[in-house]
């Protein structure tokens, strides 16, 4: 079984910062070219999960920005509309 195998394949418990620690250790070991072709086949594979999991993580973060309502004189915000996961 390979490192990638053990992974857990369940992303919504896995942070944006773990996933892209994971993502980056990734791509450094094939661009290294240190691991069999099928192993790099599923590390290829993990990684394009990965990869979709920190764009939605980032495009989530994205829109809770956004949603925040600045006053006009630039003072801390007052209100905040609610933001439901899953918009798009």
């Amino acid at each position: 079984m390979s490192q990638n195998e053990t992974k857990t394949d369940n992303f919504e418990t896995i942070s944006f910062e773990d996933a892209l620690r994971e993502l980056e250790t990734i791509v450094t070991s094939l661009e290294r070219g240190d691991v069999s072709l099928d192993d790099a086949i599923k590390a290829f594979e993990r990684g394009t999960q990965l990869k979709a999991h920190c764009q939605a993580r980032l495009e989530e973060a994205r829109m809770k920005v956004e949603q925040i309502k600045l006053p006009a004189d630039g003072a801390a915000p007052t209100e905040t509309t609610p933001f439901a996961s899953g918009e798009g």
